[in-house]
């Protein structure tokens, strides 16, 4: 007899398998597994049809084991308990408040609005533990697809199928000249000055980069390939390293500068006539079955309100 016949042996077949000898008649395992008579009797046949063996004495006296439906039946009862015990342990945790998030983030909500929300969401959930994997947007997105990360947040919104997008808080990104640069506490800035003055850019895949590229060929009807670029750097605290060293000036979210406007290390140069928004997205899988943790989780920071100027 081939070991292969065994795996066409069903959960329910060795369920009613399991019922019938607790019964002792195929009638009331029946009504005990809400089955018809036949159907139940039927489950019994195919499953010893399906390997060839007998496993069930069938007399006026009820129902037996035979010697190998013995071995299947203890391993039937274990199989069923198993079952139980993993829905058992799968019930605790979507009801217990302690877990893993595994938290995938862009730039801006990585470095500057994330550590602030766990912070207080670490006061009310202590057993909650968060672990933060910082990439770009584009990265980000992929991780989250990849299953590489269980909850995200970025800087634009993306359009595949397979996630769930919801716009989280506005964002605003402003020009950040340093403190005491000609422009700081002077009139509004023309796009034509800023296209003339030394300019650090994040790099592509940022999604702070692609606001300002969608917005300069939506509403100013230019790009930056007209500005004066003289470096790209990898994330928003390399450039605000470059502004303050004077090596050029740049556009960021004001969550990235706001410490830096408040300690007048940098400086906002208003644009003329310009207003660049943005909204930050939480993302995750459509399919991703969320837990008890990650219920509170997500409720405490689509309730969270932030100041809207940085920290």
């Amino acid at each position: 007899m081939g070991y292969d016949v065994f795996k066409n042996i069903t959960i329910q077949q060795m369920e009613s398998l399991v019922q019938l000898i607790a019964e002792g008649s195929f009638s009331r395992a029946a009504k005990k597994l809400f089955l018809t008579q036949p159907a139940l009797t039927k489950h019994i046949k195919n499953m010893e049809d399906s390997i060839g063996i007998r496993l069930v004495n069938r007399g006026n006296g009820g129902v037996s084991l035979t010697p190998e439906g013995k071995i299947l039946y203890d391993y039937a009862r274990r199989i069923i308990k198993l079952r139980e015990e993993a829905k058992e342990k799968i019930l605790r945790v979507r009801e217990n408040e302690s877990g893993n998030i595994y938290i995938a983030a862009s730039t801006i909500p990585a470095t500057y609005i994330l550590p602030y929300i766990l912070s207080d969401f670490k006061k009310l959930h202590p057993a909650i533990r968060a672990n933060v994997q910082a990439a770009d947007s584009e990265e980000v997105t992929e991780a989250i697809l990849n299953n590489q990360g269980e909850i995200g947040f970025i800087g634009k919104r993306p359009l595949h199928r397979k996630l769930h997008v919801e716009p989280l808080w506005e964002d605003r990104l402003i020009l950040a000249v340093p403190w005491g640069h000609r422009w700081a506490g002077k009139g509004p800035v023309t796009l034509d000055e800023l296209s003339g003055e030394p300019f650090v850019l994040r790099e592509r895949g940022s999604a702070t980069r692609d606001c300002i590229e969608t917005y300069l060929k939506e509403n100013a009807g230019t790009s930056l390939a007209h500005f004066n670029i003289i470096g790209e750097m990898g994330s928003s605290e390399a450039v605000k390293e470059a502004i303050i060293a004077g090596l050029g000036c740049s556009i960021l979210s004001i969550y990235a500068v706001g410490r830096e406007l408040r300690q007048q290390v940098l400086a906002e140069a208003p644009l003329d006539g310009c207003r660049i928004e943005r909204y930050f997205y939480l993302i995750h899988r459509r399919q991703f079955s969320l837990l008890r943790h990650h219920h509170l989780f997500l409720d405490f920071v689509r309730g969270y309100k932030l100041n809207g100027k940085g920290r």
